[in-house]
């Protein structure tokens, strides 16, 4: 059982990471799965791989309907937690470079626990339909509609899924320029005229409350924030800002005498950026070393 573990617990927990969108509850649920495995007969489990997503999928969507509640009450909107896009094989840098990108993953919030399930299965994890109606218990044209209506509530075609998040390093030093240097025309040229920022605080420091939207409110926000950034941004113990391989795309990570302050992420659509996701709830920037 020991070999099983160590052999699918990088899938599982990329799998239940994009359920969840929380590190935390993932690594609960592959422990959860895990520890029940081991009183299941041997016999059903001649395919492991099939098994076990079956029972990561079946608790994940357990936990989504318990935490739609929590999430609804959560002060401001609630974003997934980044994860480092890490090459090791650690078991909380398991993710790797085909995982769904953080702008995809934030966009999932917007899902029922059934057609996320059946989104992650089929863009995230590559399984057919007849396999995904076997693993959540549901009718092949049944999942077929699911990822439909997914793809509707997103607002992404199948087309934009592949580069969903795939912003260059060169584009975004050339957005953080424009910022730093406080080219109001410039910021304004490369968001969209519908641009929207959320941002996560969670109550615990400060961030916008509600949504931001429209590409002028979207820039001056933003600018307000550049201008209470250090004009010294550089210096051992200081203030820095970086950029990392975060969740499947580059994240900009902010920080302030060596802690994690915040992470930005951009979601292009058409050459602009159309969301801007901003983390600042520290219980999910843990993990960003």
């Amino acid at each position: 059982m020991i070999e099983l573990y160590e052999q699918y617990r990088g899938l599982m927990f990329r799998l239940a990471y994009q359920l969840t969108g929380s590190a935390a509850d993932a690594e609960d649920v592959v422990q959860d799965v895990f520890v029940k495995v081991q009183s299941v007969d041997p016999d059903r489990l001649k395919e492991p791989k099939a098994y076990l997503c079956k029972m990561i999928t079946n608790r994940c969507l357990d936990l989504l309907r318990s935490a739609r509640k929590r999430r609804e009450q959560y002060v401001g909107p609630w974003l997934p937690e980044p994860i480092p896009t890490m090459d090791d094989d650690s078991f909380e840098a398991v993710v790797r470079n085909d995982l769904l990108s953080y702008a995809i993953l934030a966009l999932l919030e917007r899902l029922s626990a059934a057609e996320r399930a059946v989104f992650v299965l089929r863009e995230a994890m590559g399984f057919d339909y007849p396999t995904i109606a076997g693993l959540i218990d549901k009718s092949e044209l049944n999942c077929r509609k699911l990822m439909s209506r997914a793809r509707g509530k997103m607002g992404v075609s199948e087309e934009e899924l592949i580069g969903k998040g795939c912003i260059g390093e060169e584009w975004v030093q050339q957005f953080l320029a424009a910022l730093s240097l406080g080219k109001v025309d410039k910021v304004l040229s490369m968001l969209a005229d519908d641009a929207v920022l959320l941002s996560d605080g969670g109550g615990k420091v400060t961030a916008a409350i509600h949504p931001i939207v429209t590409s002028d409110r979207v820039a001056r926000f933003l600018l307000g924030i550049r201008r209470n950034w250090p004009q010294n941004a550089e210096g051992e113990g200081g203030f820095a800002v970086e950029l990392a391989p975060i969740s499947g795309q580059t994240g900009i990570v902010i920080r302030s005498n060596g802690v994690v302050q915040s992470v930005f992420f951009l979601d292009m659509r058409q050459g602009k950026v159309q969301n801007i996701y901003i983390v600042r709830n520290p219980d999910k920037l843990t993990r960003i070393s």
